[in-house]
């Protein structure tokens, strides 16, 4: 009979979702950023005190309030929905109706098992059905959903549908390929490997399509 925290701690040495969305409260923004930095703030300062460093050393004074700002204005900013950058997106009036693809994005993520960084690359595409968005645009949505506590199927997943939602067409590709340090630096402690996941909707499910996509990003992964 497994129990309770060991059910939860082999969810998460699995990096198993249960969610296809991240799981917020209802209550996560009925306070301000400020007031979100002086709780996190004290929270670290006492994991800190109870790991036995001493808090009235300069170098690692003002951690706490870093580590706090850091949580709420970097590496969990995406959490917020203020935040989201808007898709402008603009008739195709060339009519370029080809695959346009945007490779190697740049992703750093957070685990949300162990918040610990994943870090790696995004490689998005999609065919026009009449709009088209500006390229710096794909790379923001990336980053939005990026930042906050996740696992890779998850963003793979949530970058595909804002960029089906802002273009108006199921013709949308992502593969993430990258490295999760809950997996390269703890646990197994394997430096080497990656994960790839990725998502295709519409044309892309296609062999032809997809292939062509896959061999852009010069991925030479089965899907």
């Amino acid at each position: 009979m497994i129990n309770n925290e060991d059910f939860l701690d082999e969810i998460g040495d699995s990096h198993f979702s249960s969610n296809a969305k991240n799981p917020l409260r209802a209550d996560a923004f009925d306070i301000t950023d400020e007031e979100k930095i002086e709780k996190i703030k004290k929270d670290v300062e006492n994991i800190l005190q109870t790991l036995g460093m001493d808090l009235t050393d300069d170098s690692i004074k003002g951690t706490p309030n870093r580590v706090a700002k850091m949580f709420v204005k970097e590496i969990f900013g995406g959490l917020n929905p203020a935040k989201q950058p808007k898709a402008s997106t603009f008739d195709n009036n060339y009519k370029y109706g080809e695959m346009l693809v945007e490779k190697n994005i740049t992703v750093y993520s957070t685990c949300e098992h162990h918040l610990l960084p994943i870090i790696g690359r995004a490689h998005v595409a999609y065919i026009s059905s009449g709009r088209v968005i500006g390229l710096s645009k794909m790379n923001r949505i990336v980053e939005y959903y990026a930042k906050r506590p996740q696992v890779q199927e998850r963003l793979t997943m949530q970058i595909v549908q804002e960029l089906q939602k802002a273009l108006g067409t199921e013709d949308v590709a992502c593969v993430i390929d990258a490295k999760h340090l809950c997996v390269n630096s703890r646990g197994i402690k394997d430096i080497e490997s990656s994960t790839v996941t990725s998502e295709f909707g519409g044309k892309f499910k296609e062999p032809q399509t997809k292939r062509e996509f896959l061999d852009y990003i010069k991925l030479d992964t089965h899907f």
